[in-house]
């Protein structure tokens, strides 16, 4: 039982809709993304690592909403598979820094790529004029979110 989402040329999509849509995209796009066979809290830690740099550890588990007992038994895994790694915070000495390893860079690398060429596969299949909406649109809303979370 399959609902078509939008139809173009029926009316706009609700709220609801939209929420589908998104919902359903992101999935996809996460499924893609196959190297490494990380799970999805592996895939986003190494992700956050791999695009914004090391991270106390405490920090990145309030960053990925989970426990830091969850978070510490993660990263184990993650440094156990040689993807980040355990340093010094040098401005605090009592502090520990999770970081990507060159292996976990490259593997978080290979993912976005995967997940990159299965979203282009999407918007390839769209008619033009809803390849250049799309290309206009996630930027939009990325700048809005990014603008939200610089204010909080």
């Amino acid at each position: 039982m399959y609902k078509r989402v939008m139809d173009p040329a029926g009316p706009e999509a609700s709220p609801e809709d939209l929420m589908i849509a998104v919902e359903q995209m992101v999935r996809y796009v996460r499924r893609s993304a196959t190297a490494g066979g990380l799970s999805t809290a592996a895939s986003s830690a190494l992700s956050r690592l791999g695009r914004e740099g090391p991270y106390r550890l405490t920090e990145l588990a309030r960053a990925e909403s989970v426990s830091q007992p969850n978070m510490t038994q993660l990263v184990t895994r993650l440094e156990r598979a040689g993807l980040v790694r355990r340093t010094a915070d040098h401005s605090d000495g009592r502090g520990v820094l999770v970081e990507a390893t060159d292996a976990g860079l490259e593997l978080f690398r290979q993912r976005r790529a995967e997940r990159a060429r299965a979203l282009q596969q999407l918007v390839d299949e769209l008619p033009e004029a809803e390849q250049r909406a799309v290309r206009v649109a996630l930027p939009a809303l990325a700048r809005v979110i990014e603008d939200r979370q610089a204010r909080s």
